[in-house]
């Protein structure tokens, strides 16, 4: 067992793209935990789509082993996080296994929002952080102005961050020593106690059933040891314990202060909830510890089969993504227009992608979204609160008092000259501005804005209209009461559920319009003229018609009155009229999905 003293628990933090997970290959690298012959890029990151992308989504552990120049050898814990604002919940549960965090910020790109939001999650886990400038190769890098952001920003003394370039292995061994000098050992852990240990993380193998993640604070963990979960009560054994190098490693015991793995012939990642304390089956003096808020999806939507014979491959390939991300839930629900499917819950627009482009991939699926929207609290005239996740299950508005839809507090840095563009699109997705100030020659937003408005294409916008350079954090700050409507589509005065979304009244027409348009030029035409109106409760606000294909009757008439031809038109007519009460219209995929993907301009 390892003393305390000698061991190093950190996370890696940064922005996106800041050079994160490179970082983690060279520390591996130099402290020989992989043989050169097996090295390849983002060592840590194993799903294919995070190598394909070049993005973190799941936390990764490792241990090293690393001699320091006093000639003794030190026990570090790394954790790579992400970057992205979704998978901040990852980032939070990697800080609390850890005392120390290394903060990577980009020498050519300075501060960026999530640099923000991570450094100030560091800070509220009272841990000290260690400041890295990545990319001083680039031709771009300035280091000084950057440390001018760290300290006039977040306020910490960057006098001695360290220059590095990931990529070539420059100056990289001086963040392993500033690593062992500079950030704190565990807390002094008994290995007498009984055992005391932190859940940090959990996921499914097909042949171990659950691994568990866990940071030992008192006492041993050893195989055949009985163990109980305080949070979700469950008794087990341990069949293995183990450490990552980053490969699996079997080891004898964990003591005070280490990261490791144990498996226990635990069947569902349910099981093991995250942030749960671990002890002796037998003990009952251990005090549970606080734990985590649990990851809270916030955007939702629909996923269906485009074939409708593919409905339980999707509910079995639904089944085992669950298994390893507990924060993805789902519910089945069925569409007049879509058929059987499934409503989805989210961690944001990004999660929704890697989801849906897993099912896509993996197990070979087509599938259709309908449109993200957020939860919404209805307020009941009987005083009663009911949640509302799909805008179709809306009920009737005479029943409604008000509604409320949650609302996040946004951060934006921006590079001056493309200020104006991202003032602008804020106030249009009705923002209110909180604060406006200056980072060297770049602005910094802090806007409130609804979440409704912003899972649409707000990001993407964000970036269109900065040309990339704009960065984008938020985190949700509750509900408010605003005018809000379902805007319901009909076609053939048939309402479509599937199209039906809820909207601020004074957008409801622009965007009801909007919709009417698109789906004109989607729909072809039938042998009977269809309407297609969008509708607030039972006003319509906007129209389009299809006009019908229709024959021409009056051919066979070469001069003759004019009643004989007014006879053959009236006759037509009331046979157009009798096929469209009978007449179904059929509604392409293509037009749920274009219309889905309507951009408001």
């Amino acid at each position: 067992m390892t003393d305390t003293s000698l061991i190093r628990n950190f996370s890696i933090i940064a922005h996106i793209d800041h050079g994160k997970s490179t970082l983690s290959d060279r520390l591996i690298q130099l402290c020989g935990n992989v043989s050169l012959r097996e090295m390849k890029e983002q060592m840590l990151d194993s799903m294919e789509i995070e190598r394909e992308r070049g993005i973190t989504i799941k936390a990764q552990t490792v241990r090293l082993d690393y001699t320091h120049t006093d000639g003794k050898t030190y026990q570090l814990n790394l954790m790579d996080t992400p970057g992205h604002v979704d998978f901040a919940y990852e980032v939070s549960r990697s800080l609390a296994a850890c005392e120390g965090a290394i903060l990577v910020v980009d020498a050519s790109q300075g501060v960026e929002a999530q640099t923000l939001a991570n450094v100030y999650q560091a800070l509220d886990s009272d841990l000290e952080i260690l400041p890295v400038l990545n990319k001083v190769d680039l031709p771009a890098a300035d280091e000084d102005r950057v440390k001018e952001q760290i300290e006039d920003v977040i306020g910490l003394d960057a006098s001695d961050a360290i220059g590095v370039s990931a990529k070539t292995g420059l100056n990289v061994d001086a963040v392993l020593s500033a690593i062992v000098d500079r950030l704190p050992p565990p807390k002094e852990g008994d290995a007498t106690k009984p055992l005391k240990a932190m859940l940090v993380d959990s996921w499914y193998d097909a042949y171990l059933g659950v691994i568990v993640l866990v940071r030992i604070i008192d006492g041993r963990l050893k195989r055949g040891q009985k163990i109980k979960m305080l949070g979700s009560g469950g008794l087990y054994q341990i069949e293995r314990v183990g450490i990552f190098r980053p490969k699996q490693t079997i080891i004898e015991e964990l003591g005070p202060g280490e990261i490791g793995f144990f498996t226990a012939a635990i069947k569902e990642v349910a099981d093991t909830r995250v942030g749960d304390t671990i002890t002796d089956e037998k003990n009952t003096t251990v005090q549970q510890l606080p734990g985590f808020k649990p990851a809270q999806p916030v955007v939702f939507c629909g996923l269906f089969p485009v074939d409708a014979a593919d409905f339980e491959d999707l509910r079995d390939a639904m089944g085992r993504l669950r298994l390893n991300d507990a924060s993805f839930s789902f519910e089945a629900e069925s569409s007049a227009a879509l058929g059987f499917g499934f409503r989805c819950g989210f961690l944001g627009l990004l999660h929704l992608e890697i989801i849906t482009e897993r099912l896509e991939r993996e197990f070979n699926l087509d599938l259709i979204t309908t449109a993200p929207s957020v939860v919404y609290n209805l307020h009941m005239t009987d005083g009663s609160v009911i949640e509302l996740h799909n805008p179709a299950d809306m009920p009737e508005t005479v029943k409604i008092e008000h509604i409320e839809e949650p609302w996040i507090e946004a951060t934006i840095l921006v590079p001056d000259e493309y200020l104006g563009a991202v003032l602008k699109l804020c106030q249009d997705r009705r923002g209110r501005q909180k604060q406006l100030t200056y980072v060297g020659t770049r602005a910094m937003l802090q806007y409130e804005l609804p979440l409704n408005e912003v899972v649409f294409d707000f990001y993407d916008r964000l970036k269109s209209v900065s040309r990339g350079y704009a960065s984008f954090d938020y985190q949700i700050k509750g509900y408010e009461q605003n005018d809000l409507v379902k805007l319901t589509v009909l076609v053939n005065e048939e309402p479509v559920d599937a199209l039906s979304m809820i909207v601020h009244r004074t957008r409801a027409e622009s965007r009801g319009r909007a919709m009417c348009e698109k789906l004109k030029t989607l729909i072809r035409p039938h042998l009977f003229k269809i309407p297609i109106q969008a509708a607030i409760g039972g006003k319509v606000i906007a129209r389009e018609t299809i006009s019908a294909l229709r024959k021409d009757v009056i051919a066979k008439c070469y001069g003759g009155d004019i009643t004989r031809k007014r006879k053959l038109l009236d006759k037509q007519k009331a046979g157009k009229k009798k096929m469209r009460e009978f007449g179904k219209v059929e509604i392409p995929q293509e037009a749920f999905i274009a219309a889905l993907k309507m951009d408001e301009n």
